[in-house]
């Protein structure tokens, strides 16, 4: 098999590491820390005028790309630069939602950067099953509560879901709603994210909403969009590892003890190659599973399950040997390792956890 990238994936890394080199720096991210919302306007427009987030989407849904080579690239690069954005839960796991609903209109709005999403659908008991929801819509009327909505502050309208039939924890009988921010009934707590960025607690209280797509047919909306965005966030762990990894190699050259490189230490050496084992495993399961997202969705999502659950495991080596073969520097707030550790720790709680894709792998792979 060949790994090496296309004509257009090799220009639009090279395009997108040397934008990104210049436009995520610790001045760009304390701006972003010190904000609101947790966001930059400025980086956002700057990225959908490069044609970016039209990469999300396929040429029939107005972009140009859509397979999950051409998101693992972006996300890729996005991690590598420890660029805080909201581009993989305003513009790809919503706007994957809005695509697949038939919603083209906002779709080119988002493409555009001139629309912000935010989808609320994880509740506070629903952990990581998709098919939790005790949020109800009646007659469009929406009431209760989502947890954790990244972006939900900055943005201009929310994707909520909400069971119109069935039980508690049933596929069936969910449904999706645009409600704006504004709407009355609605609260929004915001705060700051360990990784960077904001999210908010949403409150709604009889607030009105308008249907998107097949009523009680929205898990499968959901289902889809959420394995892209997984994938998306394997690739974005894989990009910070490969910078607190360069970090580390660049810090044992350079730092001296009794006269010599540290990493002429055969210990520090051994550390650093199992570093670099993990890496070379983590690249191969975000390919494998990027490869396979467009085939049929059972082999789909036992890639994904094992890639998300070798990122968890992978990365968490990552950071922590990272942070200890640097010492004290490491954890300041100047240097740049401390806000990719955070990252790449945070990252293994997006969208299941090492445990649960573990278990979904099992329960896949045994069916």
């Amino acid at each position: 098999m060949n790994f090496d990238l296309t004509d257009e994936h090799q220009m639009l890394q090279d395009s997108l590491r040397r934008f990104l080199k210049y436009s995520c720096n610790s001045e760009t991210r304390n701006e972003v820390l010190n904000s609101e919302t947790g966001i930059t306007s400025d980086l956002w427009h700057a990225m959908a005028e490069m044609g970016v987030i039209g990469a999300f989407f396929t040429e029939e849904q107005g972009g140009f790309g859509g397979t999950g080579a051409d998101i693992a690239l972006i996300f890729e690069e996005l991690g590598r630069a420890n660029g805080v954005s909201p581009f993989l839960d305003s513009a790809l796991l919503s706007g994957r939602i809005l695509a697949a609903a038939g919603e083209l209109d906002r779709v080119a709005d988002l493409i555009g950067g001139d629309l912000q999403l935010a989808l609320a659908h994880g509740e506070p008991t629903s952990r990581y099953d998709l098919n939790y929801v005790r949020t109800t819509a009646v007659n469009g009327t929406l009431n209760g509560r989502k947890a954790v909505v990244m972006n939900a502050l900055a943005s201009d309208v929310l994707i909520v879901s909400a069971r119109t039939s069935g039980e508690v924890s049933d596929e069936d009988g969910i449904s999706l709603y645009f409600v704006e921010k504004n709407a009355a009934g609605l609260t929004i707590q915001d705060y700051a994210l360990i990784a960077g960025g904001h999210a908010g607690e949403v409150t709604l209280d009889n607030v009105e909403g308008s249907l998107i797509g097949e009523e009680g047919k929205g898990f499968a909306l959901l289902k889809d969009a959420y394995a892209i965005a997984t994938v998306a966030q394997c690739a974005e762990t894989l990009g910070a590892m490969t910078t607190a990894t360069e970090l580390t190699q660049e810090y044992l050259v350079t730092r001296q003890q009794f006269g010599h490189p540290i990493a002429t230490f055969q210990a520090l050496a051994h550390r650093m190659a199992d570093m670099l084992i993990e890496m070379e495993q983590a690249r191969s399961a975000v390919i494998r599973a990027a490869g396979y997202f467009e085939s049929d969705e059972r082999t789909r999502d036992i890639n994904i399950h094992a890639a998300k659950n070798l990122m968890g495991r992978a990365g968490r080596l990552i950071s922590e040997e990272s942070i200890q073969m640097h010492g004290g520097i490491a954890m300041t707030q100047e240097y740049e390792l401390a806000h990719i550790a955070k990252r790449i720790t945070m990252a293994d709680h997006r969208f299941g956890d090492t445990d649960y894709h573990l278990e979904r792998f099992i329960a896949l792979t045994q069916s």
